[in-house]
């Protein structure tokens, strides 16, 4: 299968530590590179990753609080330095331009490449991107400033064409491509040979979603239902519900009831508060009701 992995260089949640740093992530769709926020200290994250720099394809606020954006501006700069000519395209709620084009006027103004900033809806889910193999949408969120996640889609993949039929029955090169759609092949006698018989089921269809921050939302779990992989924001233990209710933010016990409902694959809990000395409480808290759950880590990689 086509590389779909998952990057997590930062999984804190407003203050950074030396455990680890705020929010950012990469996903590595077939070596094309998306960013999922961009926290203080993540180009040094993502230089540990050893991801290469030039492959970044699009970067993806979700929303504008300095935990997820402070690491930005300081990025951009060191890709102009690294002498990067490929446009980027950075999407972002409302206030994205007023806030960063004056910085990127100011810090970036003879990089040698295009930034392009695409303010967003937050209010619904809307397609922000599409290239051959996937489309992106955003998934609204709820939290103290206009915030959204991101859905990762693949786009059905082809079948397989069996390399013992092709030689078998003689079919030529400029027929593989038909065959791998769905067409069935006809013999030089006039034989009809099925296509499930030339090919096998092509890959599954991976998808992921990035969910933070946000007060607990139930009806996220109609957007994301049935994705192989859910990213959600488990800022707070259950005790302390009310803070979570309070500053719009997320307990581990709440994320697992959403991956429990929309039946995810797999839920990583993140965006810990840094009161928590481990999270081992929120992990056993959220596999309680959602058993295949883990836990975040910087650096940590996961393919899908």
């Amino acid at each position: 299968m086509e590389k779909f992995e998952i990057n997590i260089l930062g999984c804190g949640a407003a203050l950074p530590t030396p455990r680890r740093l705020s929010s950012s992530q990469i996903v590595n769709i077939r070596e094309k590179l998306f960013m999922l926020d961009c926290a203080e200290g993540t180009q040094m994250a993502l230089r540990r990753s050893k991801l290469p720099f030039s492959h970044l394809q699009a970067i993806f606020l979700t929303h504008l609080h300095g935990d997820h954006t402070f690491g930005l501006i300081g990025m951009l700069s060191t890709f102009g330095l690294l002498g990067r000519i490929q446009d980027l395209h950075i999407y972002g709620p409302q206030d994205l331009r007023r806030i960063f084009q004056p910085q990127i006027d100011y810090f970036c103004a003879d990089s040698p490449y295009k930034i392009i900033l695409h303010e967003i809806d937050t209010k619904t889910m809307q397609t922000i991107y599409e290239d051959r193999s996937i489309t992106i949408s955003t998934l609204p969120l709820s939290h103290r400033v206009p915030c959204c996640g991101y859905l990762f889609q693949e786009k059905p993949t082809p079948r397989h064409i069996r390399r013992d039929m092709i030689d078998y029955y003689h079919i030529p090169i400029s027929q593989i491509n038909n065959i791998k759609k769905g067409m069935d092949w006809t013999t030089d006698d006039g034989t009809l040979i099925p296509n499930n018989r030339l090919t096998t089921p092509s890959d599954p269809i991976r998808s992921y979603a990035y969910c933070t921050d946000t007060t607990y939302r139930p009806q996220l779990a109609e957007l994301i239902h049935d994705i192989t992989c859910l990213y959600h924001e488990a800022t707070f233990a259950q005790e302390h519900a009310l803070l979570a209710k309070k500053t719009f933010h997320s307990t581990a016990a709440q994320a697992a009831q959403i991956a429990h409902d929309a039946q995810v694959g797999r839920l990583i809990l993140g965006h810990f508060s840094s009161r928590y000395k481990t999270e081992d409480a929120l992990l056993q808290e959220a596999q309680a009701i959602f058993p295949n759950t883990i836990l975040a880590e910087d650096g940590m990689r996961i393919s899908l």
